[in-house]
């Protein structure tokens, strides 16, 4: 898959823009501020519905605009496609299909697949675990579109729970006010095990991509895997630390179902206590490990830097094998200028063969010479192709 045209309009700092774009590495050169990140963030968007740098849509609206309108012409072997997304300050956002309205946004996802890495994923491997639920949550839409569906609808029954647990902290337990929550918790507990099942598949999937990712980019030869830290085993419910009981070893969904109700019959007064929901997807962690220690804390500057390019890396590497959209569109943002010579020329060589690479960089003396082929420069949101 790769991008052939990429328009906006009120996007971020771009009142309009029109740029092609070609099949191999694409290389976006300006200062910070100029509006290169802008455009990676835009076809990011558009692969996963999510931006890799804030939460929320209203911000990629260019400031004192009602809308922002993107264009996206994908390519896949001899097939095209033509994605348009328009985000409404007021209102509905609104996207169309090769020019044919679709009923709901989310139908644009699997059209486009793309992995981006940038300095900002480093808090993967180093803060908290919702940095690290975002990313599997993320890939787990990419390779199965409908899955944006159930984590729509499990927030949805989180807030209404949450709410519900709020209003009933004074109630006596017989209290006929808490009858509804049963109601809940049968939503909570349905749509949560579907969450945690396909995360836990996940996990085992992603293991070998990301062992053979990791020994590609790492100097040092540890073995990086990673453990389901559920809310749903244990007794550590509100602590950070990790202890082995918190692991959860089942993917089975009978299994997973019956510890999720009998977790929450077990907590259920603590939770009217403190009036929101203490068992779910919600409250789970990835804990990656490097050898037989976690990462978070335990490991040095550069190997969490070979640890998170591990990390997409194997995901890049499964949803080419898996995805409809075939190779995914690999976009590194301002990557190069953070890493030392030995892994700038590794990740060169492991990433040259997709079939297209889009890099942003302040100066091009920070990618390797192989991946400065077809220079795009961006100053002020203005754009001239070429080796100007």
């Amino acid at each position: 898959m790769h991008i052939k045209h990429l328009s906006l309009s009120n996007f971020r700092n771009y009142s309009t823009l029109e740029l092609p774009l070609q099949p191999g590495v694409n290389l976006l050169v300006g200062r910070n501020g100029q509006g290169k990140t802008n455009l990676v963030e835009a076809i990011f968007y558009a692969a996963t519905l999510n931006s890799h740098r804030v939460s929320g849509y209203l911000p990629l609206v260019k400031h004192q605009q009602d809308k922002a309108v993107m264009r996206i012409l994908a390519g896949f072997e001899d097939r095209e496609n033509l994605i348009e997304l328009e985000l409404n300050v007021s209102g509905a956002n609104r996207t169309r299909i090769n020019r044919s309205d679709t009923p709901r946004v989310r139908d644009v996802l699997g059209l486009v697949s793309a992995v981006i890495f940038s300095p900002e994923d480093l808090d993967i491997v180093k803060r908290d675990p919702s940095n690290r639920r975002a990313f599997i949550d993320d890939l787990l839409v990419q390779l199965t579109p409908r899955l944006a569906g159930v984590f729509s609808d499990y927030d949805r029954v989180l807030k209404q729970r949450n709410t519900l647990l709020k209003t009933s902290r004074n109630l006596p337990k017989d209290s006929p006010g808490l009858d509804t929550l049963a109601a809940w918790d049968d939503s909570l507990i349905k749509l949560g095990t579907e969450i945690i099942a396909f995360r836990q598949d996940l996990i085992k999937r992603i293991a070998a991509p990301l062992l053979s990712s990791y020994e590609a980019i790492a100097d040092e030869k540890n073995n990086p895997s990673i453990k389901y830290k559920s809310s749903l085993t244990g007794s550590n419910i509100v602590e950070p630390e990790v202890f082995e009981e918190d692991f959860l070893v089942t993917s089975d969904r009978e299994e997973i179902e019956t510890q999720f109700r009998t977790k929450l019959e077990l907590v259920k007064s603590k939770e009217l206590e403190r009036g929101i929901s203490l068992v779910g997807p919600h409250r789970d962690d990835l804990v990656l490990y490097l050898g037989d220690y976690p990462a978070k804390g335990f490991v040095s500057h550069g190997e969490s830097w070979s640890y998170a390019l591990a990390l997409k890396l194997a995901s890049a590497q499964l949803l080419r094998e898996e995805a409809r959209a075939g190779d995914p569109i690999l976009i590194l943002d301002d990557v190069f200028a953070e890493l030392d010579s030995t892994r700038r020329t590794r990740l060169a060589n492991l990433v040259s063969d997709n079939e297209q690479v889009l890099i942003t960089a302040a100066v091009v003396e920070d990618v390797p010479t192989e991946l400065s082929a077809n220079r795009i420069f961006v100053t002020a949101g203005e754009i001239v192709v070429g080796n100007a």
